[in-house]
C-alpha cells in the first residue's frame, strides 16, 4: 500500500508553531517590537527543553536494566544521548547572544504586561534538573520554586522527583563493577607498599603514592580521601555517591586509556558537561539579568539576579564526579596492573 506524500509544513505543523507567537502588547495596542523575539526565544528554549528529556528518558530506561555492560550497544547509545543533550545545552547558552540584542529599554515596552509569568514556571526545566539528579533538599528557595505552577505541574515535578535519577542509577552501575571483586585479576599484581589496613591492595598502593605526591597544605586531603572514598560514614546530605562508586568512577578516570573503560569514561565526562553548560547558562542569564532589569524583581516575584546567583553555586548535580580531580596522580606513577587485568580491560580473552 502506497502512503500519501508528506508535505514539509504539515509534517512540522508549521501552522500552528508560526500562528503561536501572540504578544501582549498587540493585545493593547502597544508598540513592542522586541516582545516578537523575546517570545520566539523562549518557545525555542521549551523545544529543545522537550528534547532534553526525550534524550534523558530514553538514557534513564537504559540505565535502568539489571546489567549495563561496558562495552555493549546500550552504553555507547547512552554516551551519545548524554553527548547530544550536552550540545543541546551549548545551543541554548548560545541563544543568551540574540536575547542581548535586546536593551532595556526594548524589554521595558512590554515587561509589565507579561507579571506574573517567568521563565520561572519553566516546568520542563525543572523536570529536566529533577531527573539529572538535583534532590528537592538540594534546591534554593525551596519553597519557591513551584509556588508559580499550576497544580497538575507541580504533582508531575513532586512525582518525578520520587523516580530514580541518572546520578542514583549511575552509582548502581558504578557499584556493579566487578574488577576489584575478582581475586583472579589480581593475583600477580605486585604492590607496592605493605598493607596494614583493611582495603584493596591497590587502593593501599594508591593512597599511598597520592598523600608522598601532596605538597605542605595539601596532606590534609588523605584523611578527605579516606573519608569520600572509604567511609560509610560521611555527614554531607548532598552526598549521592557511595564509597563503592567513587572508587569505580576514580579507577575508571584513571585508567580510561584501556578500550573497556573509554565509553564509561566519556559518560562522566559527558555529565560533567552537562553539569558545566547548565551553570554557564546560569552565569550568562544572572549576567543578562543584571544587564537588562538592574536591581529589579523578576517578573515572577523572585529576586531577580541574588536567586539566580544562589542556584548557581547550589546547582551544581556532579560535582562529585567533579571533585575527582583533586585525587588523581600522573600517568606515571599509577600503579602498574596486573597482566590479568589489562587484558581483561583491553577486550582480549
Amino acid at each position: 500500500m502506497s502512503r500519501p506524500p508528506v508535505n514539509y509544513g504539515d509534517y512540522l505543523q508549521l501552522d500552528k508553531i508560526l500562528d503561536a507567537q501572540l504578544p501582549e502588547s498587540d493585545k493593547e495596542n502597544l508598540e513592542a517590537h522586541d516582545e516578537m523575539l523575546f517570545i520566539i526565544i523562549h518557545q525555542a528554549y521549551e523545544v529543545w527543553f522537550k528534547q532534553i528529556l526525550h534524550e534523558l528518558d530514553s538514557c534513564l530506561k537504559l540505565m535502568s536494566g539489571d546489567t549495563v555492560k561496558d562495552n555493549s550497544p546500550d552504553l555507547q547509545t547512552i554516551v551519545h544521548r548524554t553527548s547530544r543533550v550536552g550540545t543541546i545545552l551549548k545551543v541554548l547558552v548560545q541563544q543568551i547572544d540574540i536575547l542581548e540584542t535586546m536593551t532595556p529599554m526594548d524589554f521595558l515596552d512590554f515587561r509589565d504586561l507579561l507579571r506574573p509569568a517567568s521563565g520561572f514556571q519553566s516546568w520542563q526545566f525543572k523536570i529536566i534538573e529533577a531527573k539529572l539528579g538535583l534532590k528537592f533538599e538540594q534546591r534554593h528557595g525551596q519553597n519557591y520554586y513551584v509556588s508559580q505552577l499550576r497544580p497538575a505541574q507541580v504533582e508531575m515535578i513532586k512525582k518525578i522527583e520520587t523516580e530514580p535519577s541518572l546520578i542514583q542509577l549511575l552509582n548502581v552501575w558504578l557499584e556493579r563493577m566487578p574488577f576489584f571483586e575478582n581475586e583472579e585479576l589480581w593475583k600477580n599484581y605486585t604492590k607496592l607498599f605493605d598493607n596494614k589496613s583493611n582495603i584493596h591492595d591497590f587502593w593501599n598502593d594508591y593512597k599511598h603514592v597520592y598523600a608522598e605526591g601532596l605538597v605542605e597544605g595539601e596532606k590534609q586531603q588523605v584523611d578527605v580521601f579516606e573519608q569520600l572514598f572509604f567511609s560509610d560514614k560521611h555527614e554531607d546530605p548532598d552526598k549521592q555517591l557511595s564509597p563503592k562508586a567513587m572508587r569505580s568512577a576514580l579507577f575508571i578516570m584513571l585508567y580510561r586509556g584501556y578500550p573497556l573503560l573509554q565509553y564509561p569514561y566519556q559518560l562522566l565526562n559527558n555529565l560533567l558537561e552537562i553539569d558545566e553548560q547548565m551553570a554557564t547558562w546560569r552565569f550568562r542569564h544572572i549576567n543578562m539579568v543584571h544587564r537588562i532589569i538592574g536591581m529589579r524583581v523578576g517578573t515572577g516575584g523572585s529576586t531577580g539576579k541574588d536567586y539566580l546567583m544562589g542556584a548557581l553555586n547550589k546547582h551544581y548535580i556532579y560535582k562529585e564526579i567533579a571533585m575527582f580531580t583533586s585525587f588523581l596522580i600522573e600517568r606515571r606513577r599509577l600503579p602498574k596492573l596486573s597482566k590479568e587485568l589489562e587484558s581483561k580491560l583491553g577486550f582480549v580473552s
